[in-house]
């Protein structure tokens, strides 16, 4: 193993020692070699399954032997990507009932799209939404009538939050399921230059809609690589989905044998001891999803959400590790942001395998993690092709034609560092993904910041032509105690349209950028933020702040005195309408973005 990978484990470990035990602790008082459901008293039991088939309430009834599985589903129909679950629970209790198990829907969560609600005021319930999912998640499987779940989610949060709360039930064995991307349509890029035009009054309304019904258009996860396609990249590269099972086609034999399969490992694992999640996800398997996060240039969300995972299950993963990680771990993909390539591209290149085996052969990642389908890890980089017979075909990646334009190996990478970078001083820390930034010669950027009080802000003075010019956009007040952490996506076309006219443009903010970041360099996640008395809330137009991406560094050139005396930043007045008013009590126990931005953790 690479030295730095090793230490790294070595350190988190040790830093760990204290947690990870009470987690285990609580993960085995809670453990049992018989099912769950034979500790219920019979009239609960009898409750539980009333409403039963009479076939499932004879194997119910065997409650020593014949394990009932939790679906635990995020299925609706306004997210394309979830949409397709709508007939996942009547497959998985046919699966179930064909070896000798049941299934019952335990209960749903929520599931919302970021891709819908930027720049609206629903973006700003959307990171804690992970928080309620975990909590809707645990209040499922509160019953203790199963022996182990599956779970139905894709997207942004959504993962994430049914992950923690599957955590809180550790001791129950568990596997994530997934349901595909949608075909592709007109490539990203092209989709991407349009919102360009139209943020430029070059296009109208009309033909912005054209181009993102010709991009989003079907069933299916979208195709670009930002935050819900990285939630199934790191699934696979921690063990608890299928391998190459993420981005197989919603629909045909495949994707159903897949899920059949799923079930089975499922209800194998539920019948042994100590194979519940919480044991599996140790300390590798979340360094794995870490070094995958990193290869495959994925989503600066996950600098919030691995953090949060890692601490659900006693491990206290910190920015500082994924930054030392981040200097080790070659770039092998060049994905849309970061590339022109799709998720259905990144499939035919041997998906997440061949990321996990040409990892593997550099001494990369960690090859003998426990998996949730209970089969070696290292033998795993292989990609489901085909249906046989009624068994799956499994190709070698080594096997798979590679376009070198989309997919390298970690020999012969894109970059000899990762995708994300920690930067670090007198305002703060923030995370930068790199591997998204034009090909230039820039390594940083010096320039006076103009403050903005909110991204309507920067797009109305951008439409003014007031921007016209080289700056640091400086957007403070939309932390997680602020406002909630919103995702600013909408600023992608303007500052990438003054980035492109040749101005010198960068942005730091203490809200979220996510996996479909621009061109352009954005320092985000800023903590302290500013709310919290962060530097950022007192940094003023014509203050000179350099971004500099190579020394990994952030600064503002004011002295420390004159910064003092400084009044403190106020939030400006947010209308507590929609929702929003339901996420006080979030807001005031939130922690910090380096700490995972949570209130239940």
């Amino acid at each position: 193993m690479h030295p730095t990978i090793q230490s790294t484990l070595d350190t988190l470990r040790e830093r760990s020692r204290t947690s990870r035990a009470e987690y285990l602790d609580q993960c085995k008082q809670a453990d049992a070699l018989l099912p769950s459901r034979s500790r219920v008293s019979k009239t609960n039991l009898a409750h539980s399954y009333a409403a039963a088939s009479e076939q499932e309430k004879s194997i119910l009834r065997q409650t020593q032997s014949s394990p009932n599985i939790a679906i635990v589903t995020a299925y609706n129909d306004m997210l394309s990507a979830h949409q397709p679950y709508y007939r996942y629970p009547e497959k998985l209790k046919a699966f179930a009932l064909q070896h000798g198990a049941t299934a019952q829907v335990a209960g749903g969560t929520p599931a919302m799209c970021d891709g819908v609600t930027q720049g609206q005021p629903g973006m700003e319930l959307s990171l804690f939404s992970r928080d309620v999912i975990a909590l809707s998640t645990a209040v499922a499987l509160s019953h203790n009538t199963f022996d182990a779940g599956v779970y139905l989610g894709i997207c942004d949060k959504i993962v994430p939050g049914l992950l923690i709360g599957a955590l809180s039930f550790g001791h129950l064995p568990g596997i994530f399921i997934p349901s595909g991307p949608m075909h592709s349509g007109i490539s990203n890029e092209e989709k991407g230059k349009v919102r360009v035009a139209y943020a430029e009054g070059k296009v109208d309304e009309a033909a912005l809609l054209e181009s993102e019904e010709k991009s989003y258009h079907s069933q299916g996860t979208c195709t670009f690589y930002g935050t819900a396609n990285s939630n199934q990249m790191l699934l696979e590269m921690m063990g608890l989905q299928l391998p190459g099972s993420a981005f197989v086609s919603t629909t045909g034999a495949l994707r159903d044998k897949l899920t059949e399969t799923a079930m089975q490992h499922c209800i194998q694992s539920s019948l042994h001891a100590e194979t519940g999640i919480g044991y599996i996800l140790d300390a590798e398997n979340i360094l794995n999803g870490v070094i995958g996060l990193l290869a495959t240039g994925g989503s600066t969300n996950h600098t919030l959400h691995l953090v949060a995972i890692a601490r659900a299950a006693g491990w206290d993963l910190r920015w500082e590790d994924i930054a030392l990680l981040s200097e080790v771990i070659p770039l092998v993909c060049k994905l849309y942001p970061n590339g022109s390539a799709d998720v259905n591209e990144f499939h035919q290149n041997g998906g997440t395998p061949a990321v996990i085996q040409t990892l593997l052969d550099s001494d990369l990642a960690f090859g003998q993690i426990r998996t949730a389908y209970q089969l070696p890890f290292a033998q795993t980089a292989k990609l489901p092709v085909a249906v046989d017979n009624g068994n799956i075909t499994w190709l070698p990646t080594q096997d798979i034609t590679k376009n070198e334009s989309v997919f390298r190996s970690a020999g012969t990478p894109f970059s000899k560092t990762g995708g994300l970078k920690l930067l670090t001083g007198n305002i703060g820390k923030a995370i930068i993904k790199v591997s998204s930034l034009s090909a230039n010669d820039l390594s940083h950027i010096t320039a006076p910041a103009v403050v903005f009080e909110s991204q309507q802000d920067i797009i109305l003075q951008f439409k003014q032509g007031k921007l016209n010019k080289d700056f640091v956009a400086v957007l403070p007040g939309q932390g997680p105690a602020a406002i909630g952490m919103p995702e600013l996506h909408k600023l992608t076309p303007p500052l990438t349209s003054l980035q492109n006219n040749g101005y010198k443009v960068a942005l730091i903010t203490d809200g979220r950028m996510s996996g479909a970041s621009g061109k352009f360099p954005a320092a985000i996640h800023l903590t302290p933020e500013a709310i919290k008395g962060g530097t950022i809330g007192k940094i003023r137009n014509g203050d000179m702040i350099t971004v500099d991406w190579i020394k990994d560094t952030i600064h503002i050139e004011v002295d420390p005195q004159t910064l003092e005396a400084r009044p403190p930043f106020i939030l400006p007045p947010t209308p507590q309408t929609l929702g929003r008013n339901l996420f006080k009590s979030a807001r005031n126990h939130v922690s910090a973005a380096d700490q995972g931005a949570s209130f239940i953790i």
